[in-house]
């Protein structure tokens, strides 16, 4: 069999071609043939015992063959087993030389049947025809002490050789046992690995929308109900209202394209993280609702993911605060540079909640998770009547250190 494309596993290796063992076969039942006819007793008794061993091939071929590919311990083990002995035995009685075939019959005892079962068999294969000769031909005693010693090494042989070969058999049963195991097992974390990708994506995609397209369709709401509360008494009101709705539509499209495209959101697009929260905090002012920005230590670029924390962080936060904090409420923007992290902190003046009571919206838990992802934190102070702080801290990784003097950066 030709190796899997990709270098896929194979089977055991007996599985993965026979003929070696048919070419074995094939060699040892042939050279016995051979000292068959050179062998010093009379025509007759040659050709009983050739013509005896002869259907020991076709046996092997038409039934052993499957039995050796279709693994030990089988019905049909035991037959073919059975079977070869009782061809291999007579000829072996008459001929001493047709016993060199059990070199090719003793490895077929271990690859088919139980240790136990295979060491009787081996045991049969050295003995019987040993012991059959000798009573048959009444040989000189130094014949039958020589033959008797060559049965006994060839019996120790045999179970060293019928040991280690039933235990690379074991090892290999248990080695694919294993892998396939292993296989399972990599199956299962693939696909597990899979569900949990898609489910983080859509945990992701959720957020997002949350903070982007669902806070500008609230927006639209609000000011849908604003233009339609100014139609009959105020209508330059409701122009400046339209407007804006124009204008938080635009903005939710460009949303929706960043989304999609998988690109920065935006406010950040083509804008440092400060320019961003102050285009951010003008959206929400002038007036009443004036929303302040506060930049402390040395503002520089960061990673991608880090500035789309601290942006969706301020959104939700001032989104909050658009529909929570109450008529009048003031907010205030809080960016902190250091080395070792960013600290963004909101704080409006509003009505405040208490943090500890249920709530069945995501924003809170959006926020919390997106900063736990940046390996960061997330705090939401409240209490009714005393406002809202919303802190996230992000940690920094250590500034590159500076290219040696003529070297290049």
């Amino acid at each position: 069999m030709s190796q899997p494309a990709g270098g896929a596993r194979e089977t055991d290796a007996w599985d993965r071609s026979f003929r070696p063992w048919d070419l074995y076969f094939g060699v040892v039942w042939a050279v016995t043939l051979i000292f068959t006819i050179a062998a010093p007793n009379s025509a007759p008794v040659r050709a009983t015992a050739f013509t005896l061993f002869l259907l020991l091939a076709p046996w092997y071929v038409w039934f052993g063959r499957a039995e050796l590919m279709r693994g030990p311990d089988s019905r049909g083990a035991l037959v073919y087993i059975y079977v070869a002995i009782g061809l291999f035995v007579p000829p072996a009685v008459l001929v001493g030389e047709m016993r060199s075939a059990a070199f090719a019959l003793v490895p077929q005892c271990f690859m088919l049947l139980s240790m136990s079962r295979a060491m009787w068999a081996v045991g049969v294969l050295n003995a019987v025809p040993v012991i059959g000769w000798a009573l048959w031909w009444r040989p000189e005693g130094e014949a039958i002490f020589f033959n008797a010693l060559f049965a006994v090494v060839s019996l120790a042989f045999s179970a060293v050789l019928g040991s280690w070969i039933i235990r690379i058999i074991e090892q290999s049963a248990e080695r694919a046992e294993l892998i396939a195991e292993l296989e399972a097992s990599r199956e299962e974390v693939s696909r597990l690995s899979a569900e949990r990708g898609a489910l983080a994506e859509r945990e992701r995609m959720s957020r997002e929308i949350h903070d982007t397209l669902a806070q500008g369709f609230t927006s639209l709401l609000m000011l849908v109900q604003a233009v339609d509360s100014e139609l009959e008494r105020d209508l330059p009101g409701a122009r400046r209202h339209l407007d804006l709705m124009a204008d938080t539509a635009r903005r939710n499209l460009a949303e929706a394209r960043a989304l999609v495209a998988g690109g920065a959101p935006a406010d950040l697009n083509g804008n440092s993280l400060p320019d961003a929260l102050r285009r951010l905090a003008a959206r929400h002012g002038p007036g009443p609702a004036e929303v302040s920005v506060e930049v402390t230590g040395q503002a520089r670029a960061l990673a991608p993911a880090l500035e789309v924390v601290a942006l969706r962080t301020c959104q939700e936060a001032l989104s909050n605060t658009a529909r929570h904090a109450g008529a009048g409420a003031r907010a205030a923007i809080s960016l902190a540079y250091s080395d070792a992290a960013l600290c963004v902190r909101i704080r409006d003046t509003g009505c405040g909640f208490d943090v500890s009571a249920p709530s069945g919206g995501y924003g809170l838990s959006g926020l919390r998770a997106r900063a736990a992802e940046m390996g960061g934190s997330a705090e939401v102070r409240s209490a009714p009547g005393d406002g809202t702080l919303v802190a996230v801290h992000l940690p920094l990784p250590p500034p590159s250190p500076p290219s040696p003097t003529g070297s290049p950066a």
